[in-house]
């Protein structure tokens, strides 16, 4: 199955191949602060899934983890893992916006504390092993 999706105002397209591994909600401070929002909802693909067209911008956010995003509208694409062949896709980048659903929520130890978690989903402290 092909995914596809894209950026705000359409200057990077992207093609996801095949279903992810996984679709998790991460509540991490680092993602908090990339993404602007409370959790970055994101489907991981291994990186040979994803076919990216346009310019795209890259930030180092941590030793392990680049965040891409289009140069142009500043739309939050991709989180790019340096230490494993995984990209995590933004759920709402996608045509489909509905494509994918959360099945996790991770790094809660780290969630901003107004934001409830009742929706039955599996919940980890960190990553889960």
């Amino acid at each position: 199955m092909i995914h596809e999706g894209g950026c705000f105002c359409g200057a990077v397209r992207f093609r996801c191949e095949g279903e992810p591994l996984n679709v998790r909600a991460c509540h991490c401070r680092n993602c908090q602060k990339a993404m602007g929002a409370p959790y970055f909802a994101r489907a991981l693909f291994e990186h040979r899934a994803l076919t990216v067209e346009g310019k795209i911008a890259r930030y180092p956010s941590s030793d392990a983890l680049d965040r891409i995003f289009c140069p142009t509208c500043g739309t939050r694409l991709f989180s790019w893992r340096k230490t494993r062949p995984v990209v995590g896709v933004a759920l709402a980048a996608f045509d489909d916006r509905n494509a994918f659903a959360p099945t996790e929520h991770i790094w809660v130890s780290e969630k901003m504390a107004w934001v409830q978690l009742n929706d039955g989903l599996a919940q980890y402290p960190e990553n889960p092993v």
